[in-house]
C-alpha cells in the first residue's frame, strides 16, 4: 500500500493551518489561551511574533500550513520509499 503523496501533503497543510488559526483566534477572544504554544511556534517561523493581532494570526495561519504542506509531503514521499517491495 502506497500513499497518495498529494493527498496527504494537503491534508496536513489544511491541518496545519486550522491549528494556527484556531489557536491565534482563540488567543485573539480569550487574552492568554495557548499563549506559550504560540510563543513555541513563533520561536520556529521566522517572522511570525506571538502578539495579539489579526495580522500575525494570517502569518501564522500560512506558515503553518506550508508546513504542514511539507511535512505532509515529506512523510508519504518516506512511506512510500520504505513500503517498495522488496526491501
Amino acid at each position: 500500500m502506497k500513499f497518495n503523496t498529494k493527498a496527504l501533503a494537503l491534508a496536513s497543510a489544511i491541518l496545519g493551518g486550522l491549528a494556527m488559526l484556531v489557536m491565534g483566534l482563540a488567543n485573539l477572544i480569550w487574552g492568554n489561551y495557548g499563549q506559550q504554544f504560540l510563543q513555541t511556534m513563533s520561536s520556529v517561523y521566522p517572522g511570525y511574533h506571538a502578539t495579539r493581532s489579526v495580522a500575525e494570526v494570517v502569518v501564522g495561519t500560512v506558515y503553518g500550513a506550508v508546513d504542514g504542506l511539507i511535512a505532509g509531503a515529506v512523510f508519504a514521499w518516506l512511506y512510500n520509499q520504505f513500503a517498495k517491495p522488496g526491501i
